[in-house]
């Protein structure tokens, strides 16, 4: 079993910058993928960023690649989501997730755990 407490949302400025954290609870948060995941009112969640926990590869969505970075901290069981330069577009509850499995790291549902949320509000 995995918790997850997401923190470091607000509401901030067009071109403000971010870091949202996810602290993750159990002794295994080295062998899982990490995903960052967003989900704006009236919209399906959608992937963001996820840190695979073989390799230690990441990979963003088109959206937000070379504005937000995705890194973890195995020592504390922490993974961040750095947000720069934000847009209006990227308002949203972001939230944090873990899994197991092996592949479909974009797909919601291949994740088994996920923390309660955290809101970003950015205003133009």
């Amino acid at each position: 079993q995995v918790q997850l407490v997401e923190s470091g949302g607000g509401l901030v400025q067009t071109g403000d910058s971010l870091r949202l954290s996810c602290a993750a609870s159990g002794r295994t948060f080295s062998t899982y993928t990490m995903g960052w995941f967003r989900q704006a009112p009236g919209k399906e969640r959608e992937f963001v960023a996820i840190s695979i926990w073989i390799g230690g590869r990441t990979s963003y969505a088109d959206s937000v690649k070379g504005r937000f970075t995705i890194s973890r901290d195995n020592a504390k069981n922490t993974v961040y989501l750095q947000m720069n330069s934000l847009k209006p577009e990227d308002t949203a509850v972001y939230y944090c997730a873990a899994t197991q499995k092996l592949s479909g790291f974009g797909s919601p549902d291949q994740y088994d755990y996920w923390g309660q949320g955290t809101q970003v509000t950015v205003s133009t």
